[in-house]
């Protein structure tokens, strides 16, 4: 299985930066795009903060995708 997440997309419907967001949460701006790239899976730490920036349920942010071969 892999998380996927919706930040990108809840981002650009609140009109925040990246960089805007980075410096919000403390991280870099590489951060915040390898995140939303799936590239990167955020700690526990920083994926709480990322759900109480945005003020949205855990699963409006992220969701495990099943492999193929679970289907």
């Amino acid at each position: 299985m892999k998380v996927i997440n919706h930040i990108r997309e809840i981002r650009q419907k609140r009109v925040i930066t990246q960089i805007k967001m980075a410096e919000d949460l403390q991280v870099t701006r590489q951060t915040i795009n390898a995140i939303e790239k799936n590239k990167y899976n955020p700690s526990l730490e920083l994926a709480l903060k990322l759900i109480q920036y945005f003020d949205v349920p855990i699963e409006k942010l992220f969701y495990l995708e099943k492999a193929k071969e679970e289907e």
